[in-house]
């Protein structure tokens, strides 16, 4: 067993699924993965469990769910089973190579080696490095994170940002069954918390290329859920008691 270990939430991935699978066991750091399939219709998960049974039967797992209950709720599912086991390092990762698996090892390092609590995979710490997106969808990614600061005073830069490797204690700490939100809200919310409570926070630039093939699965819900879920958050940070680092 690997100390380090990708959760890769997937909903109708079956056109990526094995080709991440492959990149992330390629690299010469060990990585396990988790998979959270939310009952994909496409057989993203008969794939994922094909390669169990023939190839990676000690480093390959997966959790299926009954139908698309929210990013936020995956990402959960997969801390709580990563801590029932020895993992020291805790990675989440989309399965569209929109986060590219080679960055991977420099995530852990700043954990591992530098001594850092959670590192980020950030598009905006050295500029806009963002690959194929729309223009607007750009600028709406940006000043969104924008928006995060201003509102909360956080000065992570990529607050939506969903590459990042956690130190086992910070998922440990975070009461997880109090996050509340369950779209890319509930990224800055894991951001902000860690924040709040005092652990350490790095963000690694990475370059963002969009998805080449699946489909997308953003929605204006989700970011009418950051909008008004950052002013909670706010909110939250006059007036709850965080847990304290053990």
């Amino acid at each position: 067993m690997s100390d380090s270990i990708v959760i890769i939430p997937t909903y109708n991935e079956k056109e990526n699924i094995e080709k991440i699978i492959r990149a992330v066991f390629a690299l010469e750091k060990k990585f396990d993965i988790l998979i959270i399939d939310d009952g994909s219709p496409d057989g993203t998960a008969q794939i994922v469990k094909g390669l169990m049974a023939t190839e990676f039967a000690d480093r390959l797992h997966i959790l299926e769910r009954s139908g698309k209950l929210g990013l936020g709720t995956a990402y959960i599912t997969g801390f709580k089973w990563a801590l029932e086991r020895t993992y020291e390092y805790i990675f989440e990762m989309d399965a569209d190579f929109s986060h590219d698996p080679n960055d991977l090892p420099r995530l852990y390092a700043a954990c591992h080696d530098e001594g850092y609590d959670l590192s980020i995979g950030s598009r905006y710490i050295s500029g806009v490095n963002v690959v194929n997106w729309p223009m607007g969808r750009v600028l709406m990614s940006y000043y969104a994170s924008m928006y995060v600061r201003i509102v909360t005073g956080f000065k992570v830069r990529d607050t939506t940002a969903g590459f990042k490797c956690y130190r086992r204690k910070v998922l440990e700490t975070i009461e997880l069954d109090k996050i509340r939100f369950k779209g890319y809200a509930f990224q800055i919310e894991m951001k902000f918390t860690a924040y709040k409570i005092g652990f350490k926070i790095k963000e690694v630039p990475v370059i963002f290329v969009n998805r080449r093939e699946g489909t997308s699965k953003m929605s204006g819900g989700i970011f009418s859920e950051a909008f008004f879920g950052v002013m909670r958050l706010r909110w939250d940070g006059w007036t709850r008691k965080y847990p304290k680092i053990q």
